[in-house]
C-alpha cells in the first residue's frame, strides 16, 4: 500500500525539478547559459552576444535565476551574471548527449550542422590532455580575448577566429593544431578548422570546449 504522505512529498520535489526543467526548455537560456559558463557577464554584453533585446534577456535571466541555474551581483548600475553552480554544464552537456542519441530530429540536425563543417574526427578531452603532455600538438582558443582572460586550457594560445588570418606565422606547419572555443556546437572553431586547413595546416578541432575542460578537472589558467 502506497504511503500517501511520502508519495505527497515526493511529488513535492519533482515540482522543483520540473522548475529547473521549465526555465532551462528554452532555446535562448540555453545560449545564455552557454555564453556564462565561459564567465561573468554583464546583461549589456550578453545582449549584444545574443542579438537580443535588453528586456528580452533580462526576462529570461531573471527565470534562470529564479530557479537557481544563475546568480547575479551589483557592479555599480549594472548586473554582473554567472552560472551558479559549474555543473550547470554537466546539465547542458546531458541534455545535448540524450537529444542527439534519443530524439531522431535533433540528431539529424546534429549530424548536419558536424558533417557540413568537419568531416573529421575531433579530438576527445582524454586524447588532447595525453598529447598535450607528449608534447604533440598546438592548442588554440579562438574565443575572444576576454574570455580567454577569464579562464582557458594550460598552454593555450588565444587567437579570435576573427583575427586568425593575421596570425597564421605564429602556427607551426608541420605539428598538429587543435582549436577550442565554447562548446561542442561553438560555430568559432568550425571557422577556424577550416580557415587552416585551406592554408595547408595540420588542424582538428576538440570535441568539446572550455567549460567541459574546467568541469573535468583537466590544467586551466586564467590570464
Amino acid at each position: 500500500m502506497t504511503d500517501s504522505s511520502s508519495t505527497s512529498s515526493k511529488r513535492g520535489i519533482y515540482v522543483h525539478f520540473a522548475a529547473v526543467a521549465k526555465a532551462i526548455g528554452h532555446p535562448h537560456r540555453m545560449e545564455l547559459l552557454e555564453l556564462l559558463a565561459q564567465g561573468e557577464r554583464p546583461v549589456e554584453e550578453l545582449v549584444e552576444l545574443t542579438g537580443l533585446s535588453v528586456a528580452n534577456t533580462s526576462q529570461h535571466l531573471q527565470q534562470l535565476r529564479r530557479v537557481g541555474l544563475v546568480a547575479g551581483r551589483k557592479a555599480g548600475k549594472n548586473v554582473i551574471y554567472r552560472l551558479a553552480d559549474p555543473t550547470v554544464v554537466t546539465l547542458l552537456g546531458a541534455l545535448q548527449q540524450i537529444a542527439g542519441r534519443n530524439n531522431a530530429n535533433a540528431a539529424r540536425a546534429i549530424d548536419r550542422f558536424l558533417r557540413q563543417r568537419d568531416t573529421m574526427e575531433p579530438v576527445s578531452r582524454a586524447e588532447l590532455s595525453r598529447r598535450m603532455r607528449a608534447g604533440e600538438v598546438v592548442v588554440i582558443d579562438v574565443r575572444p580575448p576576454k574570455e580567454f582572460a577569464a579562464g582557458h586550457i594550460r598552454g593555450a594560445l588565444n587567437i579570435p577566429v576573427s583575427n586568425l588570418k593575421d596570425h597564421l606565422a605564429k602556427l607551426p606547419r608541420r605539428q598538429e593544431i587543435v582549436a577550442y572555443c565554447r562548446g561542442p556546437y561553438c560555430v568559432m572553431s568550425f571557422d577556424a578548422v577550416a580557415l587552416l586547413r585551406e592554408r595547408g595546416f595540420k588542424v582538428r578541432r576538440l570535441d568539446e570546449g572550455y567549460p567541459e575542460w574546467k568541469l573535468a578537472g583537466l590544467p586551466v589558467q586564467a590570464a
